[in-house]
């Protein structure tokens, strides 16, 4: 058998070489950890039972890794990956510096726009190192290489030196129901509304260094302490003022007071999360989910804490310069259910108060029909959880997370058929085997963990209340955690292998058939691993400027194919000047069904008139499962 080494060269298979680099990881390892003799000959003769003539020194790197890994020597599979690694230090030159350099400099990329401050600097320079070092050490050299050319997207690869998940949908109402800890210190139930908000804002901050994406808070736990301020409050007011007002006076004094401590806790929420800079220099990228519930005792409550964040929302905060803007975060997701759509419900004076400002809206009867008869948020513009059933038998959202994302660059497969559609899912496939092993590069950073790498998630109840040294390997399968693909550019992939657009009925009907096959392909990785993977459609545009720019780079004018500057993100068509809005929404609907990971729909409101837009948001709740109206 002939080894085909980095640069070409074919050499004899020399098993020895194997057993050496084992041995030197082994050394690295207690020896419970290490591999044993039988170990190490029962890989090497794997190896040679594949009959192969030809082998990459590649492949036969990642046969030793998934060894290792199916022996459960997780910890000696990173110490191997880790001297593998090593090793292509002496044959790669650093290119981190010049970037580095740019960035003290304020010339780089990272920079443009931005007032860098050197807080902020520390925080560009360490996540340009851990890309590095993750480029060049951690990732398998084909994975790296690919995600260099734009053939995936690595998300987060500044973080991904640390065993860190990607998102989170935190279990807020047991931490406020049973207190938590912060930081090493014991924070008890709250006993009014501005407490919660407040030791809220403090979990919040916490769990955004520890992970490297958005996290989700469910207000719907709020409306208990906003109650207990009503009866707090008019404890105390009744004693001050016994026998001397009625009741009428103290029932208005005592409203009065809980609507000041309303505002001020939402207040705080706001001004908290876009002031507040943390340690990894960025701000908390947190989505507030804004829903009803009929069956919800503190209904009223909620609705009142929902109508204060809507309208502290469309006032805004004021910028250095005392102008009121939109803040990025909190992102807002509101649903819309049968007494909030505009059709004479209860609620409707929320909806009209949520349409003055920029956010996303979720169908709770599209997202009952689609999620077996449950309402959850989605962590951010996309990554749903999948359905997982606890211990009671009851589907449970709070308390899970996204191990890691990876996108697949769509108009790439594409291009690299040459338009020919037969050959594009050849090409599919391989880049899909790509995308597999890159998630279980995410899936296997976090398998061995201990609950002690971040207490705030493992132990204190963001995620769960492991005991101290606990590893979490079982929050990794079963589905109670996922994987997620993303996708992007449909309409660009079809127009380069059917020169249609996506309005039209075969171009339209390719698109879904793509996405399709990715959803199925998901389901597949599900069922070989114990894992659940999620299909999203990404709209990040950092992620479609960099698919599109290499591209470009390579492909020159890409053919004519981009109308504009960018690839169309997801699912979105080009054409929107050629269909109205109704129908442009109808086709991007399957769309939504399909991707079980989260797709939202955008639309523009300016220029509709006020007829329109309530028509669209009835619509949106008849029809539609995710929607961003901007």
């Amino acid at each position: 058998m002939k080894v085909i080494k980095r640069d070409g060269r074919a050499v004899d298979y020399d098993k020895t070489k194997i057993q050496v680099a084992i041995e030197k990881a082994n050394m690295e390892v207690s020896q419970a950890n290490r591999a044993s003799q039988m170990d190490i000959e029962g890989i090497t003769e794997y190896i040679e039972e594949l009959n192969k003539k030809r082998i990459l020194v590649e492949d036969i790197q990642d046969i030793i890794e998934e060894k290792l890994m199916e022996i459960k020597k997780y910890e000696l599979a990173k110490k191997y990956i880790v001297y593998r690694y090593t090793r292509a230090l002496v044959r790669k030159q650093n290119t981190t510096d010049e970037t580095i350099l740019g960035i003290i400099r304020n010339d780089s990329e990272e920079n443009i726009n931005k007032n860098i401050t050197p807080a902020a600097q520390r925080n560009y320079i360490a996540g340009e190192v851990s890309r590095d070092l993750t480029r060049r050490l951690l990732l398998p050299e084909k994975i790296a290489k690919a995600d260099e050319e734009g053939k995936i997207y690595f998300h987060n690869a500044d973080y991904f030196v640390h065993p860190m998940i990607h998102s989170s949908y935190i279990n807020i109402g047991d931490m406020l129901d049973n207190g938590t800890v912060v930081n090493g210190k014991m924070v008890e139930s709250p006993k009014s509304f501005l407490v919660a908000c407040t030791v809220a804002t403090q979990i919040i901050a916490v769990i955004v260094e520890n992970q490297s994406s958005g996290q989700v808070i469910d207000m719907i736990h709020f409306g208990k302490y906003l109650r207990k301020s009503y009866n707090k409050l008019k404890k105390q007011i009744e004693e001050e003022y016994q026998g001397k007002v009625n009741e009428e006076f103290i029932e208005n004094l005592v409203r009065d007071r809980v609507k000041s401590e309303l505002q001020a806790g939402i207040q705080m929420i706001q001004y908290q999360l876009n002031t507040l800079e943390v340690v990894c220099g960025k701000k908390p990228q947190v989505t507030l989910f804004l829903h009803l519930d009929k069956e919800d005792e503190y209904i009223k409550e909620n609705a009142m804490i929902i109508e204060e964040i809507l309208k502290q929302r469309y006032r805004g905060i004021k910028n250095e310069n005392g102008e009121n803007i939109i803040p990025d975060f909190p992102k807002l997701v509101y649903v819309l259910d049968e007494f909030n759509a505009l059709n004479g419900g209860e609620y409707d004076y929320l909806t009209n108060l949520a349409l003055k400002s920029s956010i996303n809206y979720i169908s709770a009867k599209n997202m009952k029909e689609n999620y077996k008869g449950n309402i959850f948020c989605p962590m951010g513009d996309e990554h749903f959880l999948s359905l997982w059933k606890n211990s009671e038998g009851k589907y449970q959202f709070e308390g899970r997370f996204n191990q890691g994302i990876v996108s697949i660059n769509l108009p790439q497969v594409a291009l690299e058929s040459n338009g020919n559609e037969e050959k594009f899912w050849d090409v599919l496939n391989e880049r899909l085997e790509l995308c597999f092993e890159t998630l279980m590069c995410r899936h296997y950073s976090l398998v061995g963990i201990s609950s002690e790498i971040s207490p705030i998630h493992w132990q204190h109840g963001a995620l769960t209340r492991l005991e101290k040294e606990k590893r979490i390997d079982g929050l990794l399968y079963g589905g109670y955690s996922t994987l997620a693909l993303g996708y992007t550019g449909v309409e660009d992939t079809v127009k380069i292998l059917k020169n249609l657009s996506i309005i039209d009925k075969e171009g339209y009907e390719l698109g879904i058939k793509i996405v399709k096959y990715l959803r199925d392909v998901t389901n597949k990785w599900s069922k070989e691993t114990n894992i659940d993977f999620v299909l999203c459609a990404v709209t990040s545009k950092n992620v479609v400027n960099r698919f599109t720019k290499l591209d470009k780079e390579k492909y020159g004018n890409l053919k004519g194919i981009i109308d504009k500057k960018t690839y169309m993100p997801a699912f979105y068509t080009k054409n929107k000047e050629k269909i109205g809005l109704i129908d442009r929404l109808k086709l991007e609907n399957k769309f939504q069904k399909i991707s079980n990971g989260g797709a939202v729909s955008e639309v523009e409101l300016k220029g509709l008139k006020k007829d329109e837009i309530e028509q669209l948001i009835r619509f949106i709740y008849d029809e539609l499962l995710y929607v961003k109206l901007l």
